[in-house]
């Protein structure tokens, strides 16, 4: 079995680490807050570039927070990707805006700047760009697009750590949410996340919201919510942090490896856009023919013992939780066709070059008719 995300090789490499971060924790019962939170927030922060980091429970909580600290309130609208994980629109149906939706770039499937830009109306209070799959969208050119507007870039950076675009991390010039869900570039042992910030008024914002509306034990200045990392968390992370920078080169060498590996076969390779480091969450490459001939291949990687996956199979307009009049089918045709053909290869830091060719092989195999 080739996993498509091998969560118990990059345990193996932190175990002894994390058991002792675990011990230093329930020895004081420290679980909320407290220094291994504190000293993650600022191990990230300067890993990221970003002045300042606060630590959530979560990446979609993380949206949400950062959202609400851009300005974001009932009745706005709030551009997306019509590509992306519902996480990044939910939070702005939680705070009672409305979602609005964009087209993506038929190479790297990243949402299309000059579509979302398009979305823009008198209603909009932010936009967020999704760096997806291990990427950074051009969020310089939004904001570039949007200064003065109030229009707020919000990005979500859940599938990017350590991701570049011409020098720069998400969070570094703008608020940015990140997501450390297990299985991403830097996973926790469970839900957790943390918005990113230049800012430190928002900075305080997002941790405010986060903690009850208040900094203060029985002092909440606003309403806000439950929402912040565990330090049990915060000592996996930190000992993940330490190694995330080899980690993302050992994906860039996988990465190059099935370029290679794939360099004949009869699929769309994953592109990168120009002034992008990119940090490889996820391997995608397009199967042409559409979902029936997508899902023949995946089910029979799957039978193979190839643990491919699909990200992601539907559209936001496609989702019944998202289905919107406005949006019918046909609406976003790049992001609708991508979604009946891209396909996920294994990748992690850890994979082999037998475990690289034999998923290959399998692909060859499935691709036959």
């Amino acid at each position: 079995m080739i996993p498509l995300v091998d969560l118990q090789a990059a345990h193996a490499e932190v175990a002894e680490e994390v058991d002792a971060g675990f011990k230093r924790v329930l020895a004081t019962t420290g679980f909320v807050g407290g220094p291994e939170v504190a000293a993650f927030e600022r191990e990230f922060a300067e890993f990221s570039g970003a002045a300042h980091c606060v630590g959530v429970a979560n990446g979609t909580d993380a949206v949400e927070l950062a959202l609400r600290a851009a300005g974001v309130g009932p009745g706005d609208e709030v551009v997306v990707p019509a590509n992306t994980f519902v996480g990044s629109a939910e939070p702005v149906v939680r705070i009672g805006a409305r979602v609005v939706l964009a087209d993506i770039d038929p190479d790297t499937y990243l949402v299309d700047v000059d579509r979302m830009l398009a979305a823009v109306g008198p209603k909009t209070r932010a936009v967020v760009p999704v760096h997806l799959y291990g990427q950074l969208a051009d969020a310089p050119r939004l904001r570039a697009a949007l200064e003065g507007s109030g229009v707020a870039v919000v990005e979500d950076a859940a599938q990017s750590q350590g991701a570049l675009r011409h020098g720069r991390g998400a969070g570094a010039d703008g608020i940015a949410a990140t997501s450390f869900y297990p299985g991403k570039n830097l996973g926790a042992y469970g839900d957790a996340g943390a918005v990113l910030t230049p800012d430190q008024d928002q900075a305080i914002t997002v941790r405010t919201l986060g903690s009850h509306g208040g900094l203060k034990k029985y002092v909440h200045d606003i309403v806000g919510v439950n929402s912040r990392l565990d330090a049990l968390q915060a000592v996996v992370l930190r000992a993940k942090l330490a190694r995330l920078g080899a980690w993302n080169t050992a994906r860039r060498a996988a990465a190059a490896r099935y370029h290679e590996l794939l360099a004949d076969v009869d699929v769309v390779l994953p592109a990168t856009l120009d002034g992008n480091e990119h940090v490889w969450h996820l391997y995608v490459i397009r199967v042409p023919g559409g979902p029936e001939r997508r899902d023949t291949v995946l089910s029979r990687l799957h039978e193979s013992g190839v643990g491919a996956g699909i990200h992601y199979p539907y559209p936001l307009h496609l989702t019944p939780a998202f289905a919107d009049p406005a949006f019918p089918a046909g609406n976003f045709p790049l992001a609708e066709r991508a979604a009946g053909e891209i396909l996920s290869l294994p990748l992690y830091p850890q994979i082999t070059v037998d475990q690289q060719e034999a998923t290959v092989r399998a692909l060859v195999a499935a691709l036959k008719d």
